[in-house]
């Protein structure tokens, strides 16, 4: 895992440049930087780098390939690396290491650029530069599990993992775009492609950016979700449940495996829920010691799952690691978090994240991880929440919908969280009033706007990002949307192109390589993810539980008592801490003089939602998020 940036340019740039946009990222790559300076071109590529694989200097980059026409700054890691360059040693290919870095630059020159990348297992974003054609490729990996940014500024082409980086170039004038930030008030990130600023873009999952001096860049697709799932949904594999169970286990006691090849000391977390339960219960089967896990709690009884992953690693047999937040941890990690996500990002698990990773870099440099599970196997409530609200919306009028919304809003949240709180057993549901109100949103929506009501966080955010329009991001899949007619799979479809890259895999990179940790995803192997798209969906979704089929896996290894309770996530919090602890440091963000000096705030919606939170009246936690993530980010890196 590493820092990559560099730029290509239609002049010589100013000396130290490189050097500087290559420092910032030291936290991504402490042990090594390089610099390579193509003069005649006017080409600049800089790495920091975190060895994980071949650790001696023949891993180092920038690599050049042994006949010299290409070099690469890589980020990230390929888990076929020995296959392929067993594959190539076999045609006479001879390498100088074992690293990765050089089996990806090798295929170069033999398949090209497309071709080794469609041979690629592994998540991954690097740079070529093709000395003969004078050509440089940005590739970024197929579901988006390492960040790749990219701007064009008259004649400058400027690209890095992180937008500090960038920052450090004289020749991007920084400006704030207020499209990607009403975007970031409804989605609590800044969707893909746009960033939070002008000029600036994320490369897409799945894409191959070329540029050559002074011209625009080409970007095309070598792999999009969409075919994944056309391929998935109209090919469907017809094995009974017991095969279908027996070949998704295989897959994903592979995908666990491979990801368990390091140099380094290897360890995982553990939430004690389905998906990184799963992970670790796979990389106990294979491996022949106790297997590191890493988990944070609460003392807040509702948000605490440390207890679970306690129990499950003591039946693992895990030398497990935990730690219990409090309130003064979160508070200093919280004026951190600019630095670390560079741009506003607003998902409050990004405390514990953080807090984790920190905890597992004492002990190893590489944690695999359960993210995606939920994508991939249809874990989120709002799966199943949607599927009965689209069976229930078909069969009632549109005017009785109405007015049982309008019934609905008769009673306060706080009454109703009160009513919910005060019922036995599994009847009382944590925050009830809040998730009615979400509902009864839905109520006036049709089917294609379900999802985005039940994901946004401002519904209306051109009312509170004054001046603004906001981004667009559904315009392209409204018609793929029609072409899938199950509901839940047209959601899990957004969220794995949309909520995954953007905000979980965005979360967890930062968060991870803010402390020189490298985080896997096993479970978002692609050939994992084709697969579960071919399952039926009984298979994901079942009698009113999501990732069903994970959960007949997990089963075999870990007992069934210690697995099924209410899912929580990997909550934070957030709504009592900013009625306490963090309260006055929120308030001093929120000053209605700043926000109207600042101009880019509705102030009096954002006070209006600060006093209802204060007072019990309403939990707007997550909106008072958003806005709270992106004072603080305008004071670190526009103030």
């Amino acid at each position: 895992m590493c820092g990559i940036t560099g730029c290509l340019s239609s002049k010589a740039e100013p000396a130290g440049i490189v050097e500087s946009m290559t420092a910032v990222l030291h936290h991504r790559g402490p042990d090594g930087c390089g610099i390579w300076i193509d003069p005649g071109n006017h080409l600049y590529f800089g790495h920091q780098r975190l060895s994980i694989i071949d650790l001696s200097s023949a891993g180092s980059q920038p690599m050049h390939s042994a006949c010299g026409r290409f070099c690469i700054i890589y980020n990230g890691e390929i888990y076929n690396a020995d296959a392929l360059r067993n594959e190539m040693k076999a045609a006479g290919k001879v390498f100088r290491g074992n690293s990765d870095t050089e089996v990806i630059i090798e295929s170069c020159t033999i398949w090209g650029i497309r071709k080794t990348v469609d041979k690629l297992v592994g998540m991954f974003a690097f740079a070529v530069w093709d000395k003969q054609e004078r050509l440089l490729y940005l590739v970024r990996d197929r579901v988006g599990i390492k960040p790749l940014y990219w701007g064009c500024f008259n004649g400058l082409f400027l690209f890095a993992s992180e937008l500090k980086s960038l920052r450090e170039h004289p020749g991007w004038k920084v400006e704030l775009d207020l499209s990607a930030l009403a975007s970031f008030m409804r989605h609590n990130n800044v969707p893909a492609p746009y960033t939070i600023y002008k000029g600036i873009k994320k490369l897409m999952p799945g894409s191959i950016l070329t540029v050559q001096a002074g011209n625009e860049p080409r970007i095309e697709r070598y792999w999009m979700m969409e075919d994944a799932v056309y391929e998935g949904v109209h090919h469907r594999q017809c094995l009974d449940e017991k095969e279908l169970i027996s070949s998704t286990e295989v897959l994903i006691d592979e995908a666990v495996r491979s990801r368990m090849i390091a140099d380094v000391p290897l360890g995982a977390f553990l939430s004690g829920g389905i998906d990184s339960s799963t992970v670790v219960a796979f990389m106990q089967k294979n491996s022949n010691r106790p297997v590191k896990t890493f988990s944070i709690g609460y003392h807040e009884k509702d948000y605490n799952e440390a207890v679970y992953a306690k129990q499950i690693a003591s039946h693992l047999g895990t030398e497990h690691v935990e730690l219990y937040a409090e309130p003064g941890d979160a508070l200093n990690v919280i004026p951190q978090l600019a630095d670390i996500y560079d741009e506003p990002f607003a998902d409050p698990s990004q405390i514990p994240t953080y807090l984790v990773s920190k905890l597992t870099r004492q002990h190893v440099t590489v944690a695999l991880s359960g993210d995606g599970g939920d994508e991939v196997f249809a874990g989120y409530n709002r799966y199943l929440l949607s599927g009965k609200l689209l069976h229930w919306l078909y069969r009632v009028p549109y005017s009785v919908r109405i007015l049982l919304k309008r019934f609905i809003h008769l009673f306060p949240p706080s009454a109703l969280n009160a009513l919910s709180s005060g019922l036995p057993g599994k009847l009382g549901i944590p925050q009830a009033g809040d998730k009615l109100y979400k509902i009864a949103a839905t109520l006036s929506s049709n089917r294609s706007e379900i999802y985005r009501t039940l994901i946004s966080h401002w519904d209306e955010p051109e009312n509170l990002v004054l001046n603004s329009r906001e981004a667009d991001i559904y315009s392209d899949k409204k018609l793929f949307l029609d072409d899938i007619e199950n509901h839940m799979e047209q959601m899990q479809y957004l969220d794995t192109v949309i909520y995954l890259p953007d905000d979980i895999l965005t979360k967890v990179d930062r968060a991870s390589m803010a402390v020189s940790l490298e985080a896997r995803v096993p479970l978002l192997d692609h050939r994992v993810i084709k697969h579960a798209w071919s399952l039926p969906p009984s298979m994901k979704i079942r009698n009113n539980t999501g990732k069903w089929i994970l959960r007949q896996i997990l089963y075999k290894h870990v007992p069934e008592q210690l697995i099924e309770r209410p899912k929580m996530g990997f909550a934070v919090p957030i709504d009592e801490w900013l009625r306490g602890p963090i309260r006055d440091w929120a308030e001093s963000l929120l000053d209605r003089k700043k926000l109207n000096s600042q101009g880019y705030l509705n102030a009096d919606l954002v006070h209006q939602k600060w006093r209802e939170h204060q007072s019990g009246k309403r939990n707007w936690q997550y909106p008072i998020w958003n806005v709270l993530m992106f004072q603080a980010w305008h004071e670190r890196w526009m103030g």
